[in-house]
């Protein structure tokens, strides 16, 4: 696999939430990193659908979806995968972005009550 697939621009926020609703779009094979199944051998096959559980990086550079599958017959339900593996079957949601807002106008309008209690 040449370098340049592993490295990923350096975006501030992912591709992919927690979450989010994704299909595979290629065969995942054992890298080594899955100790229960020899190097090479196919983990999950392309198209499968999932849900993204976790992300996280791999050497500090390559940005990793930890996608739980739900093919009954997949050997690995949860594999990891890269931006470049994956497809969203939904649009992206900016959940932090959604707290943030959310905190917002519970504590204003949790203000105001108390405000209008006491004025």
């Amino acid at each position: 696999m040449p370098a340049d697939e592993y490295f990923y621009e350096d975006e501030s926020r992912p591709k992919f939430f927690v979450g989010q609703k994704v299909k595979l779009l290629k065969d995942i094979k054992n890298d080594g990193t899955y100790p229960y199944l020899k190097i090479g051998e196919l983990m999950m096959r392309a198209g499968a659908v999932g849900y993204v559980r976790k992300i996280g990086e791999f050497l500090q550079v390559i940005r990793v979806y930890e996608v739980h599958f739900m093919d009954l017959n997949a050997i690995v339900e949860v594999v990891g995968c890269k931006d470049n593996e994956l497809e969203a079957l939904e649009p992206y949601k900016d959940i932090e972005a959604e707290d943030a807002k959310w905190l917002e106008n519970y504590y204003k309008n949790k203000n105001l009550k108390s405000g209008e209690k006491h004025g």
